[in-house]
């Protein structure tokens, strides 16, 4: 019996472990240790051994449990309430593995919406919005078994313009995508992926301040802490971020700025590890990657770069035709050629570039016909000979 642990990502494929783990809202189950933890988010030492010597009377068995954030205040009923949900259901999943035939799937997670519920609604979440009926009643169907005190937080919509509209969602999507974001102050950062790690980088842009440059940098330093926290949530970026803040004169600024981007990252659920900030204004920070960030999720490489972020420029595409044409023509017989191009390849060729062409057909010694195809890549051509009917 195997886990899937973590989903494939890029080049990598997915994580399998023999230690299993199931989660639930306030514990999760580890059936082959018998280790009992708390979260690190649980900071009160008097709250944090509470738990823990719960588990201990609770537990039966000589299963492993950590006790998650949300756990913090509960009373031990509800703890012994879902360590009885996980064992039953650990059991089932073993009675499913003695029957089954390799390869099969013992156990499914609970849907996207429901481990949002489970994990975000109490600490994160003031209100759900739901725009589709059938999802609304399985959250509250959820809520019925789990957390019977937030069901009036959940809200069905039911309004006429689209859900992602009226909650301007559909900015935000478009700003997670984008390689360059814009600072309320008109500052703005850039986010670059690379296959080692995610630079990103501070500019002041159009902010000029009002007092000194170094009042200026420290303002849009502070001010991409928090959208660059945000961001880093957002995108769920991951592994090595390198974060080129603008340079400044005083430590105690770059400390500010170091003190300001931990405490913006106590949110972020996943773990992350801070460098101080170096003289040269670059802090180091790892994230820990748990799936593909949101531009592999709903991005795919570019069809006309092929994910270069670069394509030859229109001018270089004309010198490249020019030199293929020179070989080509040595063993062509025909009475002419015909140059089959992207529209705008076309037109550059009858235009600025018209001298190459008839440089070109002097050299051959045959004329050239272009046609424009508008299905064609604009790095895309044809060269054909011509015979004389």
């Amino acid at each position: 019996m195997a886990q899937v642990a973590k989903s494939p990502m890029g080049t990598k494929g997915a994580r399998i472990s023999s230690y299993i783990s199931l989660p639930g809202r306030f514990l999760v189950l580890m059936p082959s240790s018998d280790h009992i933890g708390i979260s690190r988010r649980i900071e009160d030492e008097a709250e944090r051994e509470r738990l823990r010597q719960a588990v201990v009377n609770l537990r039966s068995n000589s299963h492993g449990y950590i006790v998650r954030t949300a756990a913090e205040g509960e009373p031990e009923e509800k703890l012994a309430s879902e360590m009885s949900f996980l064992n039953n259901l650990w059991a089932n999943i073993q009675r499913k593995h003695e029957k089954a035939t390799a390869p099969s799937v013992l156990h499914h997670e609970i849907s996207v919406s429901l481990r949002a519920v489970r994990d975000l609604l109490i600490h994160e979440v003031e209100k759900l919005v739901i725009d589709d009926k059938s999802t609304y009643e399985s959250v509250l169907s959820f809520l019925d078994t789990y957390m019977p005190t937030l069901k009036d937080h959940v809200v069905l919509y039911e309004g006429a313009e689209p859900v992602f509209d009226a909650y301007n969602l559909e900015g935000d999507i478009s700003r997670a995508l984008k390689r360059k974001v814009w600072l309320k102050s008109g500052g703005y950062i850039t986010i670059e992926h690379t296959e080692a790690l995610v630079a990103v980088d501070v500019n002041t842009g159009r902010y000029v301040g009002k007092h000194n440059l170094e009042e200026t940098i420290l303002k849009t330093n502070l001010e991409a802490v928090k959208e660059i926290a945000y961001q880093v949530r957002l995108r769920d970026l991951g592994g090595i971020i390198i974060i080129d803040f603008i340079d400044m004169d005083k430590k105690s600024n770059r400390e500010k700025v170091y003190t300001a981007l931990r405490e913006a990252l106590l949110k972020d659920k996943s773990k992350t590890n801070v460098l101080p900030m170096s003289d040269m204004g670059l802090i180091q920070m790892t994230r820990k990657r748990t799936r593909e960030p949101l531009t592999r999720i709903l991005c795919e490489p570019c069809y006309y770069c092929d994910g270069e972020g670069y394509i030859v420029s229109k001018q270089t595409i004309c010198y490249t035709i020019f030199r293929e044409i020179l070989r080509e023509s040595r063993d062509m017989n025909g009475v002419r050629l015909t140059l089959r191009v992207n529209p705008q390849i076309a037109e550059l060729l009858h235009d600025e570039e018209n001298s190459l062409i008839a440089a070109l057909e002097k050299a051959i010694g045959k004329q050239i016909v272009i046609y424009p195809n508008t299905t064609y890549h604009l790095e895309e051509f044809d060269i054909f000979e011509i015979h004389q009917e």
